[in-house]
């Protein structure tokens, strides 16, 4: 179909045009536009089979004052790694532009005290005018946060919960089944002295991880107890965490970073200890980032859908017909590169 042109170019293609072109209402071309619920699978791919022949771009100032809608969702975040926080924009944002909607992305510090929480809170959406957010952690968990958000009646996608699962939406993977497998990985290498590179006390998924480590061994059949360091889940937080690690002179074979960038950082210690990966000492991290690429040896981690998890999130939060308390389940697995090995002989 060829819209009319003007004398200053092409028509823009209207709802008009795009409900004759699909032979359908007006209405049930709203209702697609709009992302309403009970829209059969039909209807949605006719309408957008005509959105995308006619290239018709939806009125956002029009659909706001319809809907009572400002066709924005937030990315909130409080991460310290930029490799998490680039790889979830990515897929918010490839989610939020195919519905038509925009991204607004704001940082806050959950770390202070709770009056000065709430008050960045009142600011945030005072000014954001956000239809919903998505939340990562460790604000999925923060429930001064989620409280304020369902009295001002906001609704939101949580992105890898640990507290109250069964509140609202949300997207998890099995952090502790993930640092259960990398604790095989490195027993069936012959590990037996281990240290474990705790992330941010404030992250429930960090301490998942924790915990299916150290369990896991031990069901394996470890004697030695797992040392056990705070780094965070920065590169500057895995140096400082190597450091005191190699001056206490206590010495694992394999260590175990929260993160990427945490186990980054440890490696940087080693080299400085005169400490070469892996042949002295295996290092592993989790997420599966640009970082785990970035260093040499390459990486061993675990694969987190960090991207496709922003996607899904972002995507629930636009679907009206999806349940409430609705919990779904991404997968993880072990990729295995240069950064661990047998461990050297006595």
């Amino acid at each position: 179909m060829n819209l009319a042109t003007s004398s200053t170019g092409p028509v823009r293609a209207t709802m008009d045009d795009v409900a004759r072109h699909s032979g359908v209402s007006l209405k049930s071309v709203s209702r697609v536009i709009n992302g309403e619920p009970h829209v059969s699978a039909t209807l949605r791919a006719k309408v957008e089979a005509a959105i995308a022949e006619l290239k018709y771009v939806p009125d956002a100032a029009a659909r706001s004052l319809a809907g009572s809608r400002t066709f924005i969702i937030g990315l909130l975040l409080d991460n310290p790694s930029p490799n998490y926080t680039m790889k979830v924009q990515k897929g918010v944002y490839d989610a939020v532009r195919a519905h038509q909607y925009h991204l607004r992305i704001d940082n806050v510090d959950s770390s202070v005290p709770d009056d000065e929480f709430s008050a960045q809170l009142e600011a945030l959406v005072r000014n954001s005018r956000c239809d919903g957010f998505v939340l990562t952690p460790p604000l999925s968990d923060n429930l001064l946060l989620l409280d304020f958000l369902d009295q001002s009646g906001i609704r939101y996608v949580r992105i890898a919960p640990a507290l109250e699962k069964s509140r609202g939406s949300g997207i998890v993977i099995d952090d502790a089944a993930a640092a259960a497998a990398m604790a095989r990985h490195l027993w069936d290498l012959g590990h037996r002295r281990y240290a474990i590179m705790r992330g941010p006390t404030a992250h429930m998924a960090a301490a998942r991880r924790r915990d299916g480590f150290i369990e896991e061994l031990k069901r394996l059949g470890l004697e030695h107890p797992v040392i056990e360091i705070d780094a965070g889940f920065s590169f500057e937080g895995g140096i400082r965490a190597g450091d005191s690690l190699l001056a206490s002179g206590l010495r694992p074979t394999a260590i175990f970073a929260g993160n990427d960038d945490s186990a980054a950082g440890v490696m940087a210690a080693c080299s400085k200890a005169g400490l070469k990966v892996p042949d002295d000492i295996s290092v592993c991290g989790f997420d599966d980032s640009w970082i785990a690429r970035s260093v040499w040896p390459y990486l061993t981690t675990v694969y987190q859908p960090i991207e496709e998890m922003g996607h899904a999130a972002a995507s629930l939060l636009l679907r009206r017909d999806e349940p409430e308390s609705a919990l779904h389940r991404l997968d993880f697995h072990l990729v295995v590169r240069d950064s661990t090995a047998p461990p050297p002989q006595a």
